[in-house]
């Protein structure tokens, strides 16, 4: 099998494909009722346990509320705090009734204080009222995959029956949170000031997350949240040499420590690994696609050692037509690319003719030097 170049920094390409069999040579012990640990990228499932089981999740039910908050368009909106949003319970960044914030301010105090007060406030601002708001946050969950969950207020407080979600639904919501830069932003603030209406100084707001603030080196984000019948939850993300990895864990009364283990089993025992680079496909058998047919995208999945001898690559191309007379006669997508491993499919990727009408990957500053490295690494490329 050729060789597969290895990716210690850089961009990474986004493919939300879902592989279910987490590779787990070590034996992990984590004090969590659920946990799970996945690639951001891939979304490849890395460890496990009960990642699926239905639980209550308390305050990291806000990671949702504030997806929404960012995808409406209206952080720069002013927000006037009602009496409702006054009264919720528990955590709180002490709004005043009437006092008009910025809903970026909110999304901030939410993230980082976990303001239920600041839940409610956005969930009327951008739901229109709390019960259009949890339409919103079941329909965002159905979009995006989160098959075991159900939402039934935007701050996870045990105030209904009807909420719940799974370690592997979390996941999910924050992988798909973090294609987002606002959020990635939010998520990674360790202090915001905030304008304090009645005073002449800012508020000021400290993540509770300690593995951002202090405890861990690699941490780039995540939620904390407690309720009595949820216990402690925890969403991290993590990123090293650009390997960035995603933990949640349930009903977990040493999570700080759970959460710094599983991404440093990650980074310990996997490895990115670029199994097919974007560009022309070479050394191909029939003469009418030969350097005219390209993916789009770099295929990157993390991968043990042992792993990287074991992987296969399928190409399949519809047979081409005699009517085909000019490129432009010839479909966008010629074929496909499969990736393989154990039997079981990793990837699935386009492979598209060079017609002009979809864009190829260009040759930037950045793909040059990536060029350069693999070259003086001795690393060869896939046919």
């Amino acid at each position: 099998m050729p060789h597969i170049k290895k990716v210690t920094t850089g961009f990474i390409i986004i493919f939300l494909l879902l592989t279910l069999f987490p590779h787990q040579s070590q034996a992990i012990g984590v004090s969590a009722r659920a946990a799970i640990l996945i690639d951001q990228e891939s979304g490849r499932i890395l460890y496990e346990k009960d990642a699926h089981t239905k639980m209550r999740i308390a305050s990291i039910t806000k990671i949702m509320t504030a997806i929404l908050a960012i995808e409406s368009g209206k952080l720069d909106s002013m927000v006037k705090v009602s009496d409702h949003a006054l009264k919720a319970e528990g955590s709180s960044i002490y709004l005043q009734k009437g006092e008009k914030i910025k809903l970026e301010d909110l999304v901030y105090g939410l993230m980082l204080r976990s303001g239920n007060d600041a839940a409610v406030a956005i969930a009327e601002h951008v739901g229109g009222s709390l019960e259009g708001f949890v339409v919103m946050m079941n329909q965002k969950a159905e979009e995006i995959g989160m098959t075991n969950t159900e939402f039934a207020n935007p701050h996870g407080l045990d105030d209904h029956e009807n909420h719940y979600s799974t370690a592997y639904d979390m996941a999910i919501l924050t992988q798909y949170a973090m294609q987002n830069e606002t959020y990635q932003k939010i998520s990674s603030t360790e202090t915001h000031k905030a304008p304090n209406p009645n005073e002449k100084w800012d508020r000021v707001w400290h993540n509770k997350n300690k593995l951002l603030t202090s405890l861990y080196e690699y941490s780039t984000g995540g939620k904390t949240g407690y309720t009595v019948r949820a216990k402690r939850t925890l969403v991290s993300t993590a990123s090293k040499d650009g390997f960035n990895t995603i933990v949640v864990t349930l009903n977990d009364p040493n999570d700080w420590k759970d959460h710094m283990n599983l991404h440093n089993y990650a980074y310990n025992n996997f490895e990115l690994v670029n199994i097919k680079q974007q560009g022309t496909l070479n050394q191909l058998d029939n003469d009418f696609y030969k350097e005219r047919v390209f993916i789009n995208r770099n295929v990157i999945y993390p991968l043990t050692a042992e792993e990287q001898e074991k992987v296969k690559i399928n190409l399949s191309l519809i047979t081409p037509n005699k009517k085909w007379e000019d490129p432009e006669d010839v479909p966008n997508v010629v074929g496909e690319m499969t990736v393989m491993l154990d039997k079981k499919e990793i990837a699935e990727v386009p492979i598209y003719f060079d017609n002009g009408q979809v864009e190829k990957p260009k040759g930037s500053f950045w793909e040059l030097f990536k060029s350069l490295f693999f070259a003086s690494a001795g690393v060869n490329k896939y046919g």
